[in-house]
C-alpha cells in the first residue's frame, strides 16, 4: 500500500529535498507540501494525508499547535515530529500535542520511511536517542505522593510551577509552545483558583508546596 504524506517545513530546499526523496522510495506518494504551520492545517484538511511530517519551529503557527489542530480535526493522521530540536521541552510537548513520532532530521531516508510506515500501523516512533530518553523518564522514579494543589490541571500545574521559577509569560509560551494569550490565560485561572491578588504571592504558595525549587 503507499502511503500518502503531507511534508511541512519553512525550509524550501530542505522540503523539497525530502519529498523527492521520499517519493523515491516506491512506497511513499508526497501529495502535498506546507511552509508554516496554518498551511499544514489547510493542507491537510483538503488532502486527506496518512502521515504529516512536521517541522516544530516555524514562523506563525508553530509545528506543535499544528499537530494539536490537525490531531483535533482529523485523528486518524498521523503526525510525525521531524526536527532539529531534541531537547525534553520539544519532544514532550509534540508529544502532548497528539504527535505519533519524534525524529531528528538527522536521519536517513530508510529511517523515515520506516518510521512513516510503522506510524500508519499505528505505532510511535522515535528516533534512538529521543527514544533512550523518552523510556528513561517513564522508567525513572515516580513520586506517589499527592500533586500539590489538586483543583489544578496538569497544564496549570506545569504553568505555576514555571511562573514560581521566576519564568515571565512570553518565556514559558515560549518553552510551552503555547500563545502568550493561552499563558495569560493559564496565569489567571491559577490565581483564581490558588485566590491570590497576583504573581508573587502564587509564586509563595507555590514554593511553600515545593514547586519551582530546581530552577538553575
Amino acid at each position: 500500500m503507499t502511503v500518502r504524506v503531507l511534508v511541512v517545513d519553512d525550509h524550501p530546499l530542505y522540503r523539497e529535498g525530502l519529498a523527492a526523496a521520499l517519493a523515491a522510495s516506491g512506497e511513499i506518494e508526497v501529495v502535498g507540501e506546507a511552509a508554516d504551520g496554518a498551511e499544514a492545517v489547510t493542507r491537510a484538511e483538503e488532502l486527506r494525508p496518512d502521515v504529516v511530517l512536521m517541522d516544530l519551529h516555524m514562523p506563525g503557527v508553530n509545528g506543535i499547535e499544528a499537530t494539536r489542530r490537525i490531531t483535533a480535526r482529523q485523528p486518524e493522521v498521523a503526525v510525525l515530529a521531524l526536527t532539529m530540536l531534541d531537547g525534553d521541552d520539544s519532544v514532550f510537548s509534540a508529544m502532548r500535542a497528539g504527535a505519533r513520532g519524534y525524529l531528528l532530521k538527522g536521519a536517513g531516508r530508510e529511517e523515515i520511511t520506516s518510521a512513516v510506515a510503522a506510524a500508519v500501523r499505528g505505532e510511535v516512533v522515535f528516533s534512538a536517542g529521543i527514544a533512550t530518553r523518552v523510556l528513561g523518564f517513564f522508567a525513572g522514579p515516580r513520586d506517589a505522593g499527592p500533586q500539590p494543589f489538586a483543583e489544578l490541571t496538569d497544564r496549570e500545574r506545569e504553568i505555576l510551577d514555571l511562573v514560581a521559577r521566576g519564568l515571565t509569560n512570553p518565556a514559558i509560551a515560549r518553552r510551552l509552545f503555547l500563545s502568550e494569550k493561552t499563558v495569560r490565560n493559564h496565569v489567571s485561572n491559577v490565581f483564581a483558583k490558588l485566590h491570590v491578588a497576583g504573581r508573587a504571592e502564587a509564586v509563595a504558595k507555590a514554593r511553600d508546596a515545593g514547586l519551582g525549587h530546581d530552577a538553575t
